[in-house]
């Protein structure tokens, strides 16, 4: 399933490469979802990216962690395990802008492309599994996941509030928290099963 959603992610951004009106149909624009109804864009910014390190970043960290959460996944959910999979990434793509949607409703010029959202969503379902294996911060600097997602969370709440780049922080932060709540609410044994994991690390 992983490999799936990199294989249509990487065609559609490889061919909007070459044909800039698609990014600029679709790319993920508030004022042009609330004002002119182009919903499509809530769903279809997410299969865009800048350039080819946009696209290739993103991609390889949902190939390193999509492929391990689907094992968890199975384990989880069994025969449901795709279904709640693509609940995940589809459900982080439209949930993780809300936030962007709704503080930018009356901004003309802002703009978002990127799967990022859904990535980080499979990133911190990922941690919630197995909070203590190993994640490479920077891809240098090897901590626990759980510290990493602590972490991580702060630095993209804290970026999202100095807007000083361009950068969806907040859409990062708020597709982290629906990775790691969207399973507990499939499964609300999960929690406890996230706590004894740390305890017991």
């Amino acid at each position: 399933m992983t490999i799936f959603l990199i294989l249509i992610t990487s065609i559609f951004s490889i061919v909007a490469f070459s044909q800039h009106s698609l990014i600029y149909k679709y790319q993920f624009n508030p004022y042009q979802i609330l004002k002119r109804h182009q919903y499509s864009r809530l769903l279809l910014h997410a299969f865009l990216h800048a350039n080819w390190t946009h696209l290739i970043i993103n991609m390889l960290v949902l190939f390193s962690f999509g492929t391990v959460l689907e094992k968890y996944f199975q384990g989880c959910f069994g025969n449901n395990w795709i279904p709640y999979y693509l609940m995940l990434y589809f459900g982080a793509i439209l949930v993780s802008p809300l936030y962007a949607l709704i503080k930018h409703r009356n901004d003309y010029l802002y703009n978002a492309i990127g799967a990022s959202g859904a990535v980080s969503a499979v990133v911190f379902a990922t941690i919630l599994f197995d909070p203590w294996n190993k994640i490479f911060f920077f891809g240098m600097i090897p901590m626990p996941g759980f510290i990493f997602g602590f972490l991580y969370l702060i630095y993209s709440w804290v970026m999202s509030k100095r807007s000083q780049d361009n950068i969806a922080h907040d859409t990062h932060f708020f597709g982290a928290i629906f990775g790691l709540l969207l399973p507990i609410l499939i499964d609300p044994e999960l929690l406890p099963y996230f706590i004894r994991q740390l305890t017991h690390g």
